[in-house]
């Protein structure tokens, strides 16, 4: 059996950093992730990562920074005051990167100097002939 879980997306909001009573870390965020074939429908995954990702996320993460986040699914529940059972659905990350340096989530996007973050992902997954690259061998 396998849950893994690999998003690229965009953080919704600056992450929130607390600590458990016995002092660990954890941050918890949300984050917006563009479907792949329609980019006009947005998911809004729910992430929580502990200990020291946690403080780093906190330390360098900001509204709009473009973010990767490995880790695992998480559907927990609880019983709320009027006795019915609420679940949450969450992705547990064991790893987050920044995919962008600080300072470019800070500006607006020149569109007409480069290509948009959104634009740069238009080509994954498509099949790359080796000999286009110019790679010396």
């Amino acid at each position: 059996m396998l849950n893994k879980v690999i998003l690229i997306g965009r953080l919704c909001a600056d992450p929130s950093l607390k600590f458990t009573s016995q002092g660990t870390a954890v941050a918890t965020f949300t984050m917006a992730v563009n479907r792949r074939f329609n980019k006009e429908e947005t998911d809004f995954m729910n992430c929580v990562v502990w200990k020291q990702q946690a403080e780093f996320v906190a330390n360098y993460g900001t509204k709009g920074r473009l973010v990767c986040v490995e880790g695992r699914i998480q559907v927990r529940n609880y019983e709320n005051n009027e006795g019915r059972k609420i679940y949450i659905t969450e992705i547990v990350a064991d790893s987050v990167q920044f995919l962008d340096s600080k300072k470019s989530s800070d500006k607006p996007a020149d569109k007409s100097a480069s290509k948009s973050s959104e634009d740069m992902w238009d080509d994954l997954g498509r099949t790359v002939d080796l000999n286009d690259l110019d790679i010396p061998l």
